[in-house]
């Protein structure tokens, strides 16, 4: 059995999909058992393959059809988890978690999991300024999740403005944190 903190992480829909291929290969730098989860729309960004073979783990995408044993796969993830990460984390995942919906691999396991949670949202400077983003983002403060806020900056939408994933080393610092006893 590894005594490797084992890291949970969740990759959405967003252009920043690609920027946690790095994430995983600097998280296996540091020793920490990976296991990637994505959901459909961040497959149109990066593929399975990419984090399967950084993580050396399968990746998760589908709630059904898996070879799993008799242990649901959301279930097996969460009592694993040392920690769960979600980065980039995208506008309609971070409602779908303020408000409890779990329609997906991802979600359904972020809603089994007794790990500490990290959220490392990415999106359009409107859209992270939206109120309804901002009511989530209350939400889920509220409820203990660490925020790693976005960075200022040019926007792969073209915009400017607060939407950027944080830089990776801000995350590795929460999980950090997280896995001290101090986040």
């Amino acid at each position: 059995m590894s005594t490797s903190p084992c890291i949970l992480l969740g990759v959405t829909g967003s252009i920043a999909a690609y920027r946690a291929a790095e994430l995983v290969r600097l998280m296996f730098t540091r020793d920490w058992d990976v296991h990637v989860l994505m959901t459909r729309w961040a497959t149109e960004f990066v593929g399975k393959l990419t984090f399967q073979t950084l993580s050396r783990h399968p990746v998760g995408v589908e709630m059904f059809g898996g070879d799993v044993d008799w242990r649901p796969e959301h279930i097996e993830a969460a009592d694993r988890a040392d920690a769960m990460v979600i980065a980039p984390c995208t506008a309609n995942v971070m409602a779908k978690l303020a408000h409890g919906l779990a329609d997906d691999l991802l979600t359904s396991t972020v809603l089994a999991c007794q790990a500490p949670l990290i959220v490392a949202p990415a999106m359009n400077v409107h859209m992270w300024d939206h109120p309804a983003t901002q009511a989530n983002l209350a939400i889920l403060k509220k409820r203990g999740v660490q925020i790693v806020e976005p960075a200022v900056g040019d926007l792969a939408c073209g915009y400017e403005g607060k939407g950027r994933l944080a830089p990776l080393e801000q995350i590795l610092a929460a999980v950090d944190a997280v896995l001290a006893g101090k986040g």
